[in-house]
């Protein structure tokens, strides 16, 4: 699957991006139709030390899917992000198998 990057305000380096790309790869065991994967990488300039942000839409025929998560490592975002879009494409699939 194709996963279209983008950081806000910074520059990712590509171990991340890798990542990324890794973890964003393994939705395609539980749902083989999606179209396109859009990341987007942003850093709040806050005190807070969860001030990373990372949001992911997620483009399923018919629908998109959109996962928005605040950490203090993009990694555990990524974790996050995809652990959700796990599940809502689970359920996604179990509606459309109901549907038959």
């Amino acid at each position: 699957m194709k996963v279209n990057t983008q950081s806000v305000n910074f520059n990712a380096d590509k171990k991340l991006i890798d990542f990324i790309q890794k973890r964003m790869d393994k939705l395609d065991l539980f749902y083989d139709k999606i179209i396109q994967s859009d990341v987007y990488l942003k850093v709040e300039n806050t005190s807070d030390k969860e001030n990373k942000i990372f949001e992911a839409r997620v483009s399923v025929p018919g629908d998109s899917l959109v996962v928005k998560k605040q950490c203090k490592s993009f990694e555990e975002g990524t974790d996050m992000a995809v652990s959700s879009l796990e599940r809502q494409l689970k359920k996604r699939k179990e509606k459309l198998r109901a549907n038959l």
